[in-house]
Order: C-alpha cells, then structure tokens, then sequence
C-alpha cells in the first residue's frame, strides 16, 4: 500500500472509510469523500473512524505489540509449533517483504491518512457552524485527529528509525514520511529523525490544548478509550525519554502521575468483589485504574486475539508456539506477585508433553470469554506503571538516584505482597535496576526491542537453555546495534511510483 496512494469515498450515500493501492481514481458512481464532510456530525464520524483503526490486528492487540518482544529474548520456541511469527523469532529472516512489518506500516499509516483527511475537513465546517457548544465539539474532534497521529508517527520512528542519541545525531538520520494533508501531493521522502520527531511534539502541543480537562471536572478519567490531556502527557513522557530530554520526561510523566486520576494497582488488595487481585483484575478483566488510554473492544467489535501463540487453548489442550524464557521468569522476587498473575504453569498438549509456565495474562478477558471468544484482551497502550518507569529512568539519567529509588519503591510496593524501606540506587545499578523493572512489569507488551536498540545493548539466546525435546533451539547472539534493530521499509514503498524513500541498513 503506497502512503499516496489511500483515498476515501462516500459509497451509495453510505459515509465509509476504504483503504486500498488500487485506488487511484474515483469511480464515476461515487462522491467524493470531502464533498459529504458538512456537519458536526460527519466529522465525529470520521473520530470514531480513528478510534476504530487502532482495533486492527496489525497494532495493538497483535504484530505491533507481539513482534518486538518476540524478536528480542523473551521467549522460547516450543517444539511443533506453528510457525506463526518464525521469520521475526529468528532474527536473520526478517526480510523488507514480510507481510507481518509491512502490515504494521500500512496501518499505522492508515491511521495517519484518517486523522489528515479529518484535519483538512475541519475547518470547512468550522466556518459554517456558529452554535459554541459544537465548536467546543469540533476542536475536541480535532485534538482526536492530533493525537491519533502523534501516536501513529511515534510508533512508526520506533519501529522503523534509529535510537535518537541527540539532537545534531538524529539531525543527520533518517526518520519517516511525514504526510500532513490527505490530499497534498507531498513527496514521498523520508524526513530526518529529529524532523520527525518534532513533528509528533507539535502535533501533541495541539492536541494537548484541544483535549485539556476543564479545572472544574470532578468525574474520572481511568479506564478511558478516548484520548484526552492526559493521554497526551503519557505520550509526551514517552517520547521525551526516547529523545533523551529527561527533563521533559520527568514534566509530563510528573503531569500524569501527579493528577490522581489513575491509581497503581495494587496485587495484595482485593477491591473489586471478585476472586482475582487488583493487578491480576487488569488481565482478567481488560479494565484498571491504572488504565490511561486503552483501546475499546466490544464482543462485537474487537481486534486480534494477542494471547493465541502464547497460549492457543483448544477447550481440550494448551499447545503454544512461544513461552517465556528462564532468565524472566527466574528475574521476579519471591514476593512480588505479578508473576503469578502473569505466568500459570500448565502440560501443554504436544506430545513431548512439556510443562511449563505460560503467558497468561493475554488468555482472554471475562467478558470474551462468557462469549467462547479466546484469548482477546483490550490493549492498554499508556498504564500509569510506565509513567513511573519513565521518570525513574529520567531521574536516574540525570543522576538523581534517591528519587529514581523512590519512584520504583512506589511501583514495586504496589506489585509485591511486601517491600519495605527504599530501593537503594546509584550510578553504578540504577540503570540494571530500571532495566529489570521494566522486563517485569512492560514484559510482551512491545517495548523489548526499542529498550535495547535506545540502550545500545545485544542479547543472546543460548541453545543450552532450550532442551531439544521440548523447544526449537535458538542459538542466536545479537551484537548492539545490529541493522535489525530498526525494521526495514517494506519493499513495495520503496518501489512504489515516485517514491523517493530511502531504506534501512536492515532492507540491504
């Protein structure tokens, strides 16, 4: 799918997104999406468009979640499997024309073109609308539209761009396609990694400004599948640690933690009138306090099923393609309770018959479940335990190491059954501390590759850890920085007509 190339119609009088390289012309029966965009009303269409796109298979509850903790060292490879993701487990087989990358790029891109035709249609119905409680409305759909591709473009730099070291090195790397009209004829041109980068903090500026929470809202905010402020300020957090402005990480992390609006989760309380704790409820349910922005699935409309391959239950027998490596399951204390709410120790179907502890925290929210639909969980893309994680890591790259300390010693004592006193830290284990906390608590929720690639760090898988009867050994060592780090461009842009895009190191 050619970037350029996406075009969007109105269909038998049926206001309808379709997304397609084939679409170069309009049919004569058609209209023209842009005609039919008039009222309000189309516009908060065209939101929830956005909020739909990010259902897809290929984000959030699949590829884009999945493959980076995949490719990297969290797992082992089950004898018999599938095959499902294979080419990324192995490393050396990731190719610029596989289809699981390259419908990671399609889409995240298609989330871009949706939020670019929503912005270049707003202000056509700004003008006609004179009433302030629907102007109130179109500039919330607008702050919507920013922040879709702020998220959008973010994940597209992590994916597909270098680790930014500083600002005069990412001036000189290359970043993504920055389209900002959907009907521009902008060149297909790879933009720098700092260009691309301000970018997404000029479009959060603006979201952030559309989206602001009035001063006088007493309601909640946790839980929410809408963006609003403060899932700006999650983004923003993130971002500027990945730039290396701890500073700002350490503002806008501040920003989110400081609200009170979300709440970590506690593993040793029961609140919710149920069998399960606090934390254990967040994958159980799909629903926490702690929850800043997650995507909404319902039985009838949902994504993809992220707990397939880790657990890929038949009502009969567990037969999955990937478990967790020894080193994560032995990196959790005694006393810290995620691991049992995570990870439960199940005979696997296969004739070798192993054992071992599974992935569970993807099997499948209650309410799917009543439903016979496995293992679908609704992806919370901004927990409040990250916020945490991002300023320690700030604080600790400043060399602010008590307070660094302090932010973990706030996560962990919500995590485990006790932690007394504070974590200890200084120059020399603060970063192996933060490191490990991050396995922990972010474990297969896609951060794996983009810690290590911004780390400069390789990893290795050793086949001595993989018994030949049970696994498909791995025997792989990955030195930092290595080309495939940074996936490569998906071959068909860089051949598409009038594309001047430039590839990875990886695509060669």
């Amino acid at each position: 799918m050619n970037i350029k190339n996406i075009k969007t119609y109105i269909l038998s009088g049926i206001l309808a997104l379709s997304m397609s390289s084939c679409l170069d012309k309009y049919p004569e029966d058609s209209i023209r999406m842009d005609q039919a965009i008039n009222t309000v009303g189309d516009i908060d269409k065209l939101v929830y468009g956005i909020y739909d796109s990010f259902k897809s298979s290929a984000l959030y509850s699949g590829n884009l979640t999945i493959l980076p903790d995949l490719q990297a060292d969290f797992v082992y490879c089950v004898k018999g499997y599938s095959n499902a993701y294979g080419d990324i487990y192995r490393w050396k087989d990731i190719k610029a024309t596989n289809t699981d990358i390259e419908a990671v790029y399609a889409d995240l891109y298609g989330v871009i073109n949706n939020a670019n035709f929503l912005l270049d249609n707003v202000d056509k119905v700004k003008a006609n609308t004179n009433s302030d409680k629907e102007l109130d409305k179109l500039e919330q759909c607008e702050g919507e539209a920013y922040f879709a591709r702020a998220l959008a473009y973010s994940e597209l730099i992590k994916c597909f761009c270098k680790a930014y070291d500083s600002d005069e090195q990412a001036a000189k790397e290359l970043g993504v396609v920055l389209t900002e009209h959907y009907y521009g004829n902008e060149p297909q041109k790879r933009a720098t990694l700092k260009e691309s980068y301000d970018f997404v903090l000029r479009d959060l500026d603006k979201a952030a400004e559309y989206l602001k929470i009035d001063e006088d809202f007493t309601g909640s905010l946790y839980n929410e599948i809408y963006f609003n402020e403060y899932t700006c300020h999650a983004l923003r957090a993130r971002i500027s640690l990945y730039m290396h402005k701890y500073d700002d990480a350490i503002k806008y992390a501040s920003k989110v933690i400081g609200s009170k609006y979300y709440t970590l989760e506690k593993a040793s309380s029961n609140t919710y009138l149920n069998k399960v704790n606090d934390y254990k409820y967040i994958w159980t349910y799909g629903d926490s306090r702690e929850a800043i922005w997650k995507v909404g699935f319902t039985v009838n409309s949902y994504g993809g099923a992220l707990g397939t391959i880790f657990d890929n239950y038949n009502y009969v027998t567990y037969r999955p393609d990937y478990v967790p490596e020894t080193w994560v399951i032995n990196s959790f204390d005694a006393n810290d309770l995620r691991a049992a709410a995570i990870f439960t120790t199940r005979v696997t179907g296969y004739e070798h018959g192993l054992q071992w502890p599974l992935l569970s925290k993807y099997f499948g929210d209650a309410e799917f479940l009543s439903n016979n639909i496995l293992h679908v969980h609704q992806p919370m893309v901004f927990r409040l335990s990250e916020q945490y994680l991002i300023r320690a890591e700030a604080y600790a790259m400043k060399g602010d190491y008590g307070k660094a300390g302090k932010d973990i010693s706030t996560l962990r004592t919500a995590r485990y059954s006790s932690y007394g006193g504070n974590t200890s830290m200084s120059e020399s284990n603060a970063m192996k501390i933060i490191e490990a906390e991050r396995v922990k608590e972010l474990y297969m929720e896609g951060f794996r590759l983009n810690d290590l690639k911004r780390w400069h760090k390789g990893f290795e898988r050793k086949a001595a850890d993989q018994p030949a009867a049970n696994f498909v050994q791995s025997s792989l060592k990955v030195e930092k920085d290595d080309p495939l780090f940074v996936w490569p461009i998906p071959q068909h842009e860089l051949e598409a007509p009038g594309s001047e895009i430039q590839p990875n190191e990886s695509n060669k």
